[in-house]
């Protein structure tokens, strides 16, 4: 027998930690990490460290500003919770804004940039954590965002749609891992201070496109055997003649010329044959005629080609456009530059002009501003489709930088269109046109 004399009895009413009830309760999650972090850190673990520590204050700050609460963190992840979903979303655009002005220092590849996903779900509590599909699927909608930018459940959207300015991309009802419903799930494409954040394709979109390049594939591919089959036919039809003639000479054997008359008399290939009448068909030229005929027809031949050739070119010089990606949209565009209002500063355009060459968007131009004489520099990348993302910089006679904007757009017939917001929230617009 166990000796239990000396055992403190257990309160009246006292459960075991397993057997208390679990506690629920209706939250917004904002679940966050950072894009690449495993290449940032192999490439210089120092100095990505040194960003992510500096990114994660302000993060931490924003989230309490907006009545929120971070309750979990590991390596690069960072988990909060908000009793509101407008204050979520308030602080998840807060976050991309505020970084993306601090990341501007960096040059593309060293950027520590945040992908954020929201949430709005039923979660259990566990001391000062919180679990559950609640969690998992904001940390899943932030998978789908793009570096920088912020994705949404359906049920958020819900919320807020008609309480933030925001503009919003549907991206369709998307399957997650380990989550066993399709989620509606929306990308927010610009905040209520008008900056412009990345949002993925929706996946419609890319079905629609994918099916629009395999319809062109298979035309382009029947283009090419409709036109190997035509020229194999056309060299053909264009020989035929010739080959019959020579087979008909080589198969009807010439009549021996009568001894009363002179075989000068009549050309052989004019006397009539013992299985043939009079007017079969003549005899082919000969061999010194199909020799000096050959030259001159190969000549013609390659006559027309150059002809074709150079009109093809001249057709491609003109229509820059009109060929391969390497040259599709190339050309010079020119228009104005237009910077919007803000309560301190009047709209304003100015005319600026940039360079398409294959993929690549650039430019240069002075421009006089409240800090002085500067240039501003324009680089950019131009998709297949027309699709154009670029950025403007502005920087002073020493080289040191005053501001910078991001912008999306697009080439479509000639017209060069973009927009985009400076860090503290000004607008600005790009109207182009490709000069003749």
């Amino acid at each position: 027998m166990h000796d239990t004399a000396d055992k403190p009895a257990s309160p009246p009413g006292a459960q075991s930690a397993s057997a208390l009830p679990i506690q629920r309760k209706l939250a917004t999650i904002l679940s966050a990490d950072v894009a690449e972090f495993s290449r940032l850190m192999s490439e210089d673990e120092e100095q990505t460290l040194r960003v992510f520590r500096g990114h994660k204050k302000i993060f931490e700050a924003l989230v309490a500003n907006h009545n929120g609460r971070v309750f979990n963190t590991a390596g690069d992840a960072i988990l909060a919770e908000f009793a509101s979903a407008v204050e979520a979303v308030r602080c998840a655009t807060d976050v991309q804004a505020a970084l993306r002005t601090r990341n501007d220092k960096f040059p593309p590849n060293r950027q520590v940039r945040f992908r954020i996903g929201v949430n709005l779900g039923d979660v259990m509590i566990q001391g000062e954590d919180l679990l559950g599909d609640g969690v998992n699927l904001a940390a899943r909608l932030q998978t789908a965002a793009e570096p920088g930018g912020v994705c949404i459940s359906g049920s958020v959207h819900d919320q807020i749609r008609n309480k933030l300015s925001l503009t919003f991309q549907s991206l369709g009802e998307r399957n997650y891992k380990n989550i066993p419903q399709p989620v509606r799930t929306f990308a927010i494409a610009e905040s209520e201070a008008g900056a412009v954040l990345p949002a993925p394709k929706s996946e419609s979109a890319s079905k629609k496109k994918a099916a629009i390049w395999a319809v062109a594939g298979i035309v382009l591919i029947a283009g090419v055997g409709y036109g190997a089959y035509a020229l194999h036919s056309r060299g053909k039809a264009e020989n035929a003649p010739a080959t019959s003639s020579v087979n008909q000479s080589a198969a009807v054997p010439i009549a021996p010329a009568p001894t009363s008359a002179p075989v000068a008399a009549t050309p052989a290939a004019a006397q009539p044959t013992a299985n043939a009448p009079a007017s079969a068909a003549p005899a082919p030229a000969s061999p010194k005629t199909d020799a000096a005929a050959a030259p001159a027809k190969q000549s013609a031949s390659k006559s027309e080609e150059a002809a074709t050739a150079g009109a093809a070119g001249a057709a491609s010089a003109k229509h820059p456009r009109a060929g391969a990606h390497a040259g599709r949209f190339d050309g010079t565009y020119s228009g104005q530059v237009c910077y919007g209002k803000t309560p301190k500063l009047p709209n304003r355009c100015y005319l600026a002009e940039g360079t398409v060459s294959g993929n690549k968007l650039t430019g240069s131009w002075p421009f006089k501003g409240k800090e002085g004489d500067l240039t501003v520099t324009l680089t950019g990348d131009v998709t297949v489709s027309g699709d154009v993302t670029l950025t403007m910089y502005s920087d002073r006679a020493d080289s040191s930088r005053v501001g910078s904007i991001h912008m999306t757009g697009a080439i479509r017939d000639g017209a060069l269109t973009a927009s985009g917001t400076f860090e503290r929230g000004r607008p600005a617009n790009l109207d182009w046109h490709i000069k003749p």
